[in-house]
């Protein structure tokens, strides 16, 4: 699977986890999302995020005063 990569930097909440939900949205299952984020509560937002949704929060780091999540996309449920 590839690695897409989603810059919301210098945005605030909602927009990041909108943007990725967006981006998300028009992945295949089991693909990954990087998302670097700026917004402080950013961290809150995209664990809460991932536990509603079902996709999962692979890793999470900080570096450069950003921050970094990886999400990779729920499988899709049975018909």
């Amino acid at each position: 699977m590839g690695e897409t990569l989603l810059d919301v930097k210098g945005l605030t909440c909602p927009l990041p986890v909108l943007k990725a939900n967006k981006t998300l949205r028009g992945l295949p299952a089991g693909a990954r999302l990087t998302v670097l984020a700026t917004d402080p509560a950013s961290v809150a937002d995209f664990r809460a995020f991932c536990k509603e949704t079902g996709h999962q929060l692979v890793s999470f780091g900080e570096q450069a005063g950003a921050y970094r999540f990886v999400i990779r996309k729920r499988e899709d449920p049975p018909a």
